[in-house]
């Protein structure tokens, strides 16, 4: 089973990252023509999710509304700090999978793969694995 990391880096406190061409990059080096890939986040104020590339307002209305969700300026315990960050991460998921068919990944006509940072800007890792 091939597996790997890449790095992502950002350079807001808050923001997605399209990571598709990395991930395909990955699948393409994999050489898997069928199967399925899976991509995962080891940190705890970040996340991953599947959602439109297209517009990037739709990006600006999903940190928008999780900041709604998630009050910025609750008296959280945790001491660090960003709790607002771990709650959208827990919130958002740290994994996705999508299949793989004739050696690319099967995303809809819209759709693009997000690295969501909550607690930046970082230095992250992604970790994928192919089957």
């Amino acid at each position: 089973m091939p597996a790997g990391t890449f790095a992502v880096s950002t350079s807001q406190t808050m923001q997605f990252v399209d990571i598709t061409a990395q991930v395909q990059k990955a699948v393409d080096a994999s050489g898997i023509v069928d199967g399925i890939c899976h991509v995962y986040n080891p940190h705890t104020t970040a996340g991953l999710t599947i959602n439109e590339g297209a517009d990037p307002a739709v990006q600006t209305d999903i940190l928008t509304a999780l900041q709604k969700i998630v009050p910025m300026n609750h008296p959280y315990q945790h001491l660090e700090g960003n709790s607002p960050a771990h709650i959208m991460a827990s919130l958002v998921g740290s994994s996705v999978t999508v299949f793989i068919e004739n050696g690319r990944l099967q995303l809809g006509t819209w759709q693009k793969i997000f690295f969501c940072e909550f607690d930046g800007p970082r230095s992250r890792k992604v970790f994928w694995r192919i089957s």
